[in-house]
């Protein structure tokens, strides 16, 4: 018998996995399977990516070898095909982001409770695992509904974000039972806090094709797309993907580049035929040309510009300042979002306890972790849930072979 905790996509695949020559029981603590799935991609469930291999690894934040055998165990071709060959039909879109054809996220997990269901899988709702212990011929987990025996368990409790829908660090507690290492849990894919005193006036402002940077003392990073101002600070894609990247860092840089397009001698032509066809505007209406009129006001008083100057009367060191300000628009970091915002959670199970081959604990034989509870995370389009379902799947294989 082999026992998983944890109905989420890696959880699930697990002991479809498993249950290939295995029996399987599944526990899960809410009231039904996929809670937080269903809520993945905005409700419509960015399943994977449709990359070339390599590059899934590339991308990713933390321990990308550790998922070499998993990935190639269950590669996102693999997945898609899962999926389709099952009646579930899907697509690609910009980014490479595969979605179920119906925009469903529920699609996704009536799949895998069909597969679960004729793999004979018996399910547990509404039952929390309390404690893991093992025994000598295997393990026994302690509920609020009664005691499970098993010769194997597999962990794909989640994270530490989004705790409504049960991901409430469970699986960390387990591993530290037996003696494996916990990196410090972390919101990762969530917004950035900002110290401005314009915010309120931003709320709401979507910026299209911008470059954001971050610097920390471990580096630099940037990223080009889409961001969004909030009561609160930024987020959006960019600032999603970057968050990541910074969020173990107290001090962090964060410059916004307005015109990423434009080289600084081209923005100053742009600047300089503006300020020849506008010559007796006040400034902050010569602007609005270049930016959104909420913004026009931040930048300004950034490059130290005066709102009401006539335009004639912008010297060269004024421009300059001016353009230099549209390529680094300085943003004043704060800190992260309240941690339970966060889409998936960065840090977790140390992966060095871990057989990257099996995905075993190297700390206790027959202990298996998958999925979110592993400190493994990639950015926004698919690859998370990739990691999910690629750990689940080794890991129900693995521990369904006969020793």
């Amino acid at each position: 018998m082999i026992l998983v905790i944890g109905g989420g996509p890696a959880g699930m695949m697990a002991a479809i996995k498993a249950a290939e020559t295995a029996e399987v029981t599944l526990i899960e603590k809410n009231e039904k399977l996929g809670k937080k799935l269903f809520i993945t991609g905005k409700g419509r469930c960015n399943l994977c990516n449709d990359c070339d291999d390599p590059f899934f690894f590339e991308v990713l934040n933390r321990n990308a070898s550790f998922m070499y055998s998993s990935y190639y165990s269950f590669t996102a071709a693999m997945l898609k095909d899962f999926f389709e060959s099952r009646g579930t039909p899907l697509k690609v879109e910009r980014g490479d982001r595969v979605f179920p054809k119906s925009d469903k996220s529920s699609d996704i997990i009536k799949t895998l409770a069909r597969e679960l269901e004729k793999r004979k899988v018996v399910v547990r709702l509404n039952t929390t695992v309390e404690s893991v212990e093992r025994e000598e011929d295997g393990y026994v987990l302690r509920t609020n509904r009664g005691t499970f025996r098993g010769d194997k368990v597999i962990v794909a409790t989640g994270g530490m974000t989004y705790r409504l829908t049960g991901s409430t660090g469970d699986g960390y507690g387990f591993a530290e039972d037996f003696g494996m290492g916990i990196i410090k849990p972390v919101a990762g894919l969530v917004g950035l806090k900002l110290k401005e005193s314009y915010l309120d006036e931003l709320s709401g402002l979507s910026l299209k094709n911008v470059a954001l940077t971050a610097t920390t003392k471990e580096g630099s990073f940037s990223d080009f797309g889409e961001m969004l101002f909030t009561h609160f600070g930024i987020s959006g894609p960019i600032v999603l993907s970057l968050s990541s990247k910074i969020n173990r860092s107290d001090k962090v840089d964060l410059s916004l580049d307005l015109k990423p397009a434009l080289t600084e001698e081209v923005l100053d032509k742009r600047l300089l035929r503006e300020v020849k066809n506008n010559s007796n505007r006040a400034m902050h209406n010569l602007m609005k040309n270049l930016l959104p009129k909420s913004l026009i006001a931040p930048v300004l008083d950034q490059a130290q510009v005066d709102q009401d100057l006539p335009a004639h009367q912008l010297s060269v060191e004024m421009r300059r300042g001016l353009i230099h300000t549209l390529k680094n628009f300085r943003l004043r970091y704060a800190g992260l979002f309240n941690e339970n915002t966060g889409i998936i959670t960065t840090g977790g199970v140390d992966v060095k306890d871990v057989d990257p081959s099996t995905m075993e604990s190297k700390k206790a034989k027959g202990l298996y972790f998958c999925g979110e509870v592993l400190d493994v995370d990639g950015p926004t389009g698919g690859f998370n849930l990739q990691i999910a379902f690629s750990s689940g799947y080794l890991a129900g294989m693995c521990s369904g072979e006969e020793e």
